[in-house]
């Protein structure tokens, strides 16, 4: 399979339309350096993904053309896969979500995500362009994403997917997250769930204290709403302000508040250091995607319902994780993954399915 160097190495798609970008202009490992060339308004965009833990490689771009108003393939058919393992299997995360609540209740946590992965081999080699237009094609609201993880270049690696959750995005002194926690497969109950609550109260209150010092006239609606986000329902909370300086641009804004609770848990850094205890390196998953141009204007979206597609196009990962609490039942945790691991294998047939 080949690809051209004029094809896009970014895509972020939602409701409003279709942002891409290709070429490049410079290449940023380090997403603080990135923010700085935007700032100084050295390059005119930056592009890409950010690593779950900002110590790590990002994977961002100054690219030679972003613009909105992108096309991506007709979608078609895509090849079946087989499952070939699953990390950590079964009975491993259960043992860690045990692990997870007794930690918790030591008073060391109060919430910590835990992730899994499912690794897929697929009958024919996948077009990372192609499984963004099918993930686009079943989602309510047009939400799709796709980034090559090497440099810009499109022949490398790629994370894909259909993420529903908005880290921050920035218009003109506008500032909007929209914070997603609390899962369920159905939405009776999920209101009044105190478990669920409590995971999304830290969320919300997490960001809330993140932007007050960048933002003013924060506004933060009382109770959460119910949303569907494909297979599964969250609590969701928009939240809405105005920088207070014109200075700090939507990488700034991501980069502040990443990881937030959803995706990390409370404390912050104690939830980061269970993390990588529990799990090693996450690399992008759970990170963030998105793009800023030069007036500090941009869109970046929580690297969750993804999977990394391998340099040999053949080669599949897809990823979930669930909050964990005081709570948590171990089963039910497990069940919230699977439910969540259907948003971005759903345009795949499988051969083998994943566990139920």
């Amino acid at each position: 399979m080949t690809t051209s160097s004029d094809d896009p190495h970014f895509v972020l798609a939602d409701r409003r339309g279709i942002v891409t970008a290709s070429g490049v202009e410079a290449r940023y490992d380090d997403p603080h350096v990135a923010a700085d060339a935007l700032r100084a308004r050295d390059v005119d965009a930056v592009v890409g993904a950010l690593p779950f833990d900002l110590a790590d490689r990002a994977a961002l771009t100054a690219p030679s053309v972003l613009g909105r108003g992108g096309h991506l393939p007709e979608v078609r058919p895509l090849p079946p896969l087989r499952q070939v393992a699953e990390v950590p299997e079964p009975g491993e995360h259960l043992d860690r979500v045990r692990r997870a609540v007794a930690l918790i209740g030591s008073g060391e946590l109060r919430k910590v995500v835990l992730a899994r992965a499912v690794d897929f081999e697929s009958a024919a080699p996948v077009r990372p362009l192609d499984l963004v237009a099918a993930l686009r094609s079943r989602d309510d609201r047009g939400n799709a994403f796709g980034v090559a993880l090497a440099g810009g270049d499109p022949a490398s690696p790629w994370l894909v997917g259909s993420s529903p959750e908005v880290l921050v995005e920035r218009h003109g002194d506008r500032v909007s997250c929209h914070p997603y926690a609390g899962t369920a497969a159905e939405p009776d109950g999920l209101f009044d769930s105190a478990k669920d609550r409590e995971e999304h109260a830290y969320v919300v209150d997490e960001i809330a204290t993140a932007l007050a010092p960048v933002c003013c006239d924060l506004e933060i609606p009382a109770e959460p709403s119910v949303t569907r986000a494909g297979p599964v329902w969250h609590l969701g909370t928009r939240i809405e302000g105005r920088v207070n300086d014109s200075s700090v641009t939507a990488l700034d804004l991501a980069l502040a508040l990443h990881p937030t609770a959803a995706v990390c848990g409370v404390p912050k850094q104690s939830a980061a250091k269970a993390i990588a205890s529990f799990e090693g390196e996450r690399r992008f998953y759970a990170g963030a995607v998105g793009w800023t141009n030069s007036r500090g204007d941009g869109h970046w979206r929580v690297a969750i319902r993804c999977a990394e597609v391998g340099v040999d196009r053949t080669s599949l990962r897809a990823f979930a994780g669930g909050g964990i609490v005081a709570h948590s039942d171990p089963d039910a945790e497990f069940a919230e993954t699977e439910n969540k691991l259907r948003a971005v294998l759903g345009p795949f047939s499988l051969i083998e399915s994943v566990r139920r």
